[in-house]
């Protein structure tokens, strides 16, 4: 988990200035680019219609990674990173969604580890995480 802190801080370093909050109407556009394959829906409270290819991410600010008993199809690796403490914040989440793959070889500190979740979200993933989690407040 050391590697993780060391990913943060090169994530920092690059971006100029420590985490900043994300822009929750500037995230609810992003989403757009995640909906194909997330849906956020609060029981049948549908707030975005998306895919079913990845978790509803309806209060995901707050759980444990890999841990959405309704959602079976999570790899091996997000499992491993919530059952070695892995609870997504805002922090975490936009960091995660710049690039899965990386993020859990560098949280799990194994070379080998996976993300089912190929997509890269380059930039707006503040803005994505504040969106998600305003929508579950």
């Amino acid at each position: 988990m050391i590697r993780i802190a060391t990913l943060t801080a090169a994530i920092t370093m690059a971006s100029g200035s420590a985490f900043a909050a994300g822009d929750a109407a500037e995230g609810e556009k992003a989403f757009n680019r995640c909906k194909s394959c997330h849906m956020i829906a609060n029981g049948d409270d549908v707030i975005v219609k998306g895919g079913k290819t990845g978790p509803n991410l309806y209060g995901v600010i707050g759980r444990t990674a890999g841990a959405d008993a309704d959602f079976t199809k999570y790899g091996d690796s997000l499992i491993a990173a919530g059952e070695a403490g892995l609870v997504w914040d805002e922090e975490q989440l936009a960091i995660y969604v710049v690039d899965p793959k990386k993020y859990l070889q560098d949280y799990l500190d194994d070379s080998k580890a996976r993300s089912k979740m190929s997509f890269k979200l380059k930039n707006g993933g503040e803005d994505v995480a504040a969106y998600l989690a305003s929508v579950a407040e």
